[in-house]
């Protein structure tokens, strides 16, 4: 008989009075029972984490800093039994569970080392006119207040860092909220940070049901949210709070170039075996994974033929086998939603090269060529396993087909050619801009997010902590200089 895993409010574990089920993708095996709060549960824990903002926002730095270091530690000495619970209740393949793992584990450990140089204050001369003589300024960042951090499915253990590490760092109280279909690994997050000596209420994983969010968004003791997820739920929740501060990481249409200069075999055969693994790595399902390939005529028909080979060798199959590069979606309804997409774009002329086929949540890795450009899969995010060849002349024409999209996330250009490069940074309407390779790059100290419709606001841990503080002002007056 499965157990049930317990959440974990203001530090502590608690069980509700009602569970629901975590499947896996792969085989429909039950994974584990989690515990839903109840409306009580869910008030204590706001209450108690409103109740502690000032003391923890006053904490030493050390004592913040060593508790990151230790969930950084401990993640590592449990990484193996994470990457197995993110492949079970995902679908990912162990391979990238492992990476998902190394990842949290360095999201931890830079916010440790903001944790200990954040906020250490600025001097500002005042006396630069006559009226300022005597006068200096100090300025220092201060928490805009507990912090609702609602976390996705594709990444459920190293978004769920993203929103706790920097938050835990400024010293700011917050509340997480993981995805209903993988909250087993924000729930094994959890058991680590109650290891830690930060103070009771300064953080929960509640696994609150989604149609009882709303409440908790309107909360008004949680002026902070932090979202990952779908373009129409983000702009949702940021209309239905007009006067909150909201961080939304939404969609994207990763776009790769591939520019005249990018000539060789080896060229070639990189931008390829790029583009076909970052088109399906996570099943394609990852805001910047490759939906669109645009190459210059000059390369295109070599390109297009090694896409279509390397995309070919990528291998499908059980999650658990470490040889797997590609997993199944995280829902056979999401299969199928990306099957009706592909489906739509080959009857209204679409030429398909390679995939198209589906199995069960499984989608094959799949190449199309002369996509239509009013189809939805020209215009949405897939979040599958799906790319799209694109043939242009120059430079100018590549950059304006990046940016003939509601979303501008990342791009990857692919180029030798250091001015093409800056050209790309000044006219790509982007939150990134990746020289060399597939716009799925991502380091998590970097700033990250995006343009348009692709969100508000940025992640990477000090851009986080930053976020969730604002800057106040000190003057001293009478001072001599």
């Amino acid at each position: 008989m499965t157990s049930t895993h317990a959440f974990w409010l203001a530090g502590r574990q608690a069980t509700g009075e009602t569970t629901f089920d975590v499947t896996s993708p792969w085989d429909g095996r039950l994974v584990g029972k989690v515990g839903i709060p109840t409306e009580a549960q869910v008030e204590e824990a706001v209450a108690a984490a409103y109740a502690v903002r000032e003391e923890f926002a006053a904490s030493p730095a050390h004592v913040r800093a060593a508790a990151l270091d230790h969930v950084a530690k401990r993640l590592t000495e449990r990484t193996e039994e994470i990457a197995q619970l993110i492949s079970a209740e995902n679908g990912k393949p162990i391979k990238w569970a492992r990476g998902e793992v190394g990842r949290a584990v360095s999201v931890f450990r830079f916010a440790s080392e903001e944790a200990r140089r954040f906020n250490g204050g600025e001097g500002l001369r005042l006396d630069t006119d006559a009226g300022g003589e005597g006068r200096i300024g100090l300025t220092r960042r201060f928490p805009r207040g507990v912090v609702l951090g609602i976390a996705p499915f594709n990444f459920p253990l190293n978004l769920c860092a993203h929103k706790v590490a920097p938050a835990l760092a400024a010293g700011v109280p917050i509340i997480l909220k993981p995805a209903p279909a993988t909250p087993l690994s924000a729930l094994v997050l959890g058991e680590i940070l109650a290891e830690t000596a930060l103070p009771a209420g300064s953080w929960s994983v509640l696994t609150v049901e989604n149609d009882r969010m709303p409440a908790l968004v309107q909360d008004e003791r949680l002026p902070v949210i932090s979202f990952t997820g779908s373009e129409k739920v983000g702009y949702a929740i940021m209309d239905s709070v007009p006067r909150k501060h909201c961080t939304l990481e939404l969609g994207g249409n990763g776009a790769a170039v591939v520019l005249a200069d990018y000539t060789s075999d080896a060229d070639l055969d990189w931008a390829a075996s790029r583009v076909a693994t970052f088109s399906n790595y996570q099943g394609g399902q990852s805001c910047i994974s490759v939906q669109r390939v645009i190459a210059d005529a000059a390369v295109y028909d070599r390109l297009a033929e090694r896409v279509v080979k390397a995309v070919e060798a990528q291998v499908t199959g059980d999650p658990s086998d470490p040889a797997t590069e590609v997993g199944p979606l995280v829902s056979e309804d999401a299969a199928r939603r990306v099957e009706s997409w592909v489906d739509e774009a080959v009857t209204v002329g679409a030429t398909l090269l390679t995939g198209g086929e589906r199995d069960g949540a499984s989608y094959a890795p799949t190449v199309l060529a002369d996509l239509p450009a009013d189809t939805t899969l020209a215009r949405e995010e897939v979040f599958g396993p799906v790319l799209s060849l694109i043939k242009v002349n120059g430079e100018d024409e590549a950059y304006a087909a990046v940016n003939d999209s509601k979303y501008g996330l990342q791009a990857g250009v692919f180029t030798h050619d250091v001015q093409a490069a800056f050209r790309a940074h000044r006219a790509l309407e982007v939150g990134g801009v990746i020289i060399g390779d597939a716009p799925s790059y991502r380091a998590d100290q970097m700033p990250y997010g995006g343009a348009k419709l692709s969100g508000v606001g940025r992640e990477g841990v000090r851009s986080a902590m930053e976020d969730y503080t604002y800057e106040r002002i000190m003057v001293f007056t009478g001072v001599q200089l």
